[in-house]
């Protein structure tokens, strides 16, 4: 099956707000595109639409979390992590504050909107503000289960949701560890090992069975469990990261900084080169950009030539 991870986002906030009336929504004039409108539907006093104001919806944010309340913030990546950078910073984070800005139609799947609404930067945006967690979940059941996850916390996160439906790689009674790295499939080839996140993951899930390879998927990018993922790391000769990111700043930034601290090894990316995207239909503009199934085994190909 396939959903939206927004769509699952929407749905599994809906659920929340039916028992925690502590819980405040907020949106930048953008709910039903960010499926908060499904929140408002079932209470429709803890949503509130702050108009095309991302960067005041931030301020509210803080106020309301600094009163006691834990608030999820929804807009479009590009203006939350890009537009509201700065009342991110210094409003929530700096203060350690309880919000949740879950940001939908992130990366290139968001397609025909073009390049100015293809958000490319913004895991690099939050990964490097301090006190900010910072989660990437695969599809349906992982969004539920950081939604559910966020929503027990007191610290500000990051929550990076897709405009595209996505296929399921877990299921309604997996075990899925936020923080470690979630092995998805087991190959006896040890030379390469492929670690992904977002969309990218469910093609990374299909090359690991085809090359015989062994695949795990990073939900969490900040913070994660360094420990087990360098024991994993440790195992095998070189990495691939997989991301519906640029190449700079986000999962292949983070996998590089930890092997060279810790064993050093050959690591190589199939995400987006330092390039902004275009309009186009989602599938026609991860081809065109490098995102595919196709160009994972490339990338796997040229490693195991290359060493």
């Amino acid at each position: 099956m396939s959903k939206e991870t927004r769509t699952a986002y929407g749905e599994t906030l809906a659920k929340l707000v039916k028992t925690n009336k502590d819980i405040i929504v907020l949106d930048a004039d953008l709910s039903s595109a960010t499926k908060t409108n499904l929140v408002k539907k079932v209470e429709p006093e803890q949503h509130y639409n702050c108009g095309i104001a991302e960067g005041n919806m931030m301020g509210i944010a803080a106020g309301l979390a600094a009163s006691g309340k834990t608030v999820f913030a929804s807009t479009f990546a590009m203006f939350a992590a890009g537009r509201a950078f700065e009342q991110i910073r210094n409003s929530i984070a700096y203060p350690k504050l309880n919000v949740k800005i879950c940001a939908t139609h992130a990366g290139l799947s968001v397609g025909e909107d073009g390049a100015s609404h293809q958000a490319v930067e913004d895991i690099a945006l939050m990964r490097s503000v301090p006190n900010m967690q910072v989660f990437v979940p695969s599809d349906q059941y992982a969004t539920a289960k950081v939604i559910e996850y966020v929503a027990t916390t007191k610290e500000p996160s990051y929550v990076r949701l897709g405009r595209s439906k996505v296929e399921d790689i877990y299921g309604p009674d997996s075990s899925i560890d936020l923080f470690k790295p979630n092995i998805l499939h087991h190959g006896s080839n040890h030379k390469v090992l492929l670690l992904s996140t977002g969309l990218m993951s469910a093609m990374a899930l299909e090359v690991a069975k085809k090359m015989d390879l062994t695949m795990a998927d990073m939900i969490c990018i900040k913070p994660w469990d360094a420990l087990a993922l360098t024991q994993l790391i440790q195992d095998y000769d070189m990495i691939v990261t997989c991301e519906e990111h640029s190449r700079i700043g986000g999962l292949y930034s983070a996998i590089c900084e930890l092997v060279c601290a810790t064993a050093p090894k050959p690591v190589n990316c199939v995400a987006i080169n330092d390039t902004f995207g275009e309009s186009g239909k989602a599938k026609d503009v991860l081809n065109k950009y490098g995102l595919t199934q196709q160009h994972i085994e490339h990338v796997v190909t040229y490693m195991l030539d290359q060493h």
